[in-house]
């Protein structure tokens, strides 16, 4: 995913020039400098360094080198942007959502500063800081850990007595009365779900994760679907898990997924990217996928349809999503008394071959 790795870069150069105290026409660094700080190749370094020339950040002169823009003071590089605050936005379906925003907010001429939170509260309150503190016009946010208790809602209640348009993306705090664009995760599961049904699956089991309300919610979808085909004892089937925990976790608990898949003809799993570990488990471990266990993913990411076995899964909106986010954001700052609805998009189920067919 290095063409979106600019969009870290552009960031970064931002930061850079504030915290360096840079000065219009001061001498920047130079491509290959660029290139050894951020291990990406030169055309990704020409993608960032042409943006921020296109945003006047910074100023190439052939022959010369590159040279600190016109607009890269601290307060004229944010005052007035729109503050994008994503979890991740380097590698997964990221990149794609955060591309959306950038083209509608770009196409409106107004100009966005982006930071991750790596899903970690404290980062998120770093982030809102920095925002509020630059005069942003408006805010997109994907909320950290959105299932658990958040100690930000006292930054948010700033940010709505400031007047300062707000939307989330993919998920949203419940006790905020901001919208939110979000593919229907309920009904993501539930699709994924009623589809191993009707190829004949009756043992189920699922891996959801439990920090974030994308997993409460899919596991809802997942248990509306059980409950649908008379299969409520499939609650006992559940293996819950902390985001951070995803990498170690067919490490750390191998044991007691093993056990769980040896009582099961399927595994719903939370997204793609759990998908993917679990076939590489499967894989590990001596079992055949699908043959011995059918496994579906969420989200219809780049990896579901390049991995060993190609998943079935459903389509995540990516693009989309970010472009609907963005549209909902300029519709709240021409209007902030509008009352504005969640946009949820509806997932449409991918048929690979991680599912085996019982009932032929």
């Amino acid at each position: 995913m290095e063409d979106y790795k600019y969009l870290t870069i552009v960031d970064w150069v931002k930061n850079y020039i504030s915290t360096e105290n840079l000065k219009t026409g001061d001498r920047f660094l130079t491509e290959k400098e660029l290139c050894t700080i951020h291990n990406v190749s030169r055309q990704t370094v020409r993608q960032a360094l042409m943006k921020l020339e296109k945003d006047n950040i910074i100023s190439r002169v052939r022959g010369s080198g590159t040279y600190v823009g016109d607009f890269a003071s601290p307060k004229s590089s944010a005052s007035g942007s729109i503050g994008v605050i994503s979890t991740y936005f380097s590698d997964y379906i990221f990149p794609h959502i955060i591309t959306g925003i950038e083209k509608v907010l770009n196409d409106a001429g107004c100009p966005i500063q982006i930071a991750t939170t790596h899903n970690l509260v404290s980062e998120e309150t770093q982030a809102l800081r920095k925002m509020l503190a630059g005069g942003v016009r408006g805010l997109i946010v994907e909320p950290s850990k959105s299932a658990l208790p958040n100690l930000n809602t006292g930054l948010y209640d700033e940010i709505k007595a400031a007047g300062i348009p707000l939307v989330f993306f993919n998920a949203k705090y419940e006790w905020s009365e901001a919208p939110c664009v979000a593919m229907d995760d309920v009904a993501a599961a539930r699709t994924v779900t009623d589809y191993l049904f009707d190829c004949g699956h009756t043992k189920l089991c699922g891996l959801f994760v439990l920090d974030n309300i994308q997993g409460h919610k899919r596991y809802h979808g997942f248990a509306e679907s059980c409950a649908a085909h008379g299969k409520t004892e499939a609650e006992q089937g559940l293996f819950w898990y902390a985001a951070e925990d995803s990498a170690k976790l067919f490490t750390y608990d191998k044991r007691r997924i093993l056990d769980m898949l040896g009582k099961s003809t399927a595994v719903v799993c939370y997204n793609d990217m759990l998908a993917v570990e679990m076939l590489k488990f499967c894989k590990e471990n001596g079992i055949s996928v699908p043959g011995d266990i059918s496994v579906v993913g969420i989200d219809d990411s780049r990896y579901a349809a390049i991995c060993d076995v190609p998943l079935t899964t459903v389509h995540h909106p990516h693009d989309k999503l970010g472009e609907a986010a963005a549209e909902l954001l300029l519709k709240r700052m021409e209007d902030p008394e509008e009352q504005l609805n969640d946009v949820l998009f509806t997932p449409e189920l991918i048929v690979r071959q991680s599912v085996r067919k019982i009932n032929a």
